[in-house]
């Protein structure tokens, strides 16, 4: 992985977490044990403090920046999906921050809430544990049952066991010039989409 130090600070990666080859951390990023950092995602510790904490994942082309003496933090089990922006915020334990979701600084989402997809969190922002949290600007729109709870758990364990996978297994190759249709596909465990579940 592309990997800067800047004035001598250079980025911490436990030796359990995985950073996908094509993701780039520069400065101050700590990387804590059992995480995944997805293609393309740019942690910035040039300004501010980056900190995963255990389990947490941040997906492909993700961006987390900060202003000077800021951190954006992802508490343990914290998980920001697809092209997600954090900015000086933290990500409570449990949370999840949906796909393409832009969090404005010293916004804190608390433990176990959603951000939806596409959403906007303005700075400052606040709000109770197990909060959906939808919309431009968003806002707390209800609480989360345990059942939506667990079923964003559930999406953390994947991403967790994605982890191991990859050390397991995921290596660069040359693409076949033809599908067999009959090949296996990837053990991708039996997780569906909320509105499946």
């Amino acid at each position: 992985m592309p990997s800067y130090s800047i004035e001598g600070v250079q980025p911490v990666v436990h030796p359990s977490a995985y950073v996908h080859p094509t993701a780039i951390l520069i400065g101050d990023v700590w990387i804590g044990s059992g995480c995944y950092v997805g293609p393309a995602a740019s942690l910035r510790g040039d300004f501010g403090r980056i900190v995963l904490k255990e389990g947490s994942n941040i997906q492909d082309t993700c961006v987390a920046h900060a202003f000077p003496g800021k951190d954006v933090v992802v508490e343990k089990d914290g998980h920001v999906g697809h092209g997600a922006i954090l900015h000086g915020c933290t990500v409570g334990e449990g949370a999840m921050v949906g796909m393409n979701a832009v969090i404005l600084d010293e916004a804190v989402i608390a433990p176990r809430s959603i951000v939806g997809a596409g959403a906007l969190v303005k700075a400052g922002f606040q709000c109770d544990p197990a909060s959906l949290i939808v919309g431009t600007p968003a806002k707390v729109v209800r609480m989360l049952s345990d059942n939506e709870v667990a079923w964003k758990a559930k999406g953390t364990e994947e991403y967790q066991r994605l982890t191991l996978r990859c050390f397991a297994s995921l290596k660069e190759c040359q693409p076949l010039e033809e599908a067999d249709p009959d090949r296996t596909r990837v053990d991708a465990g039996n997780y569906q989409p909320k509105h499946q579940s």
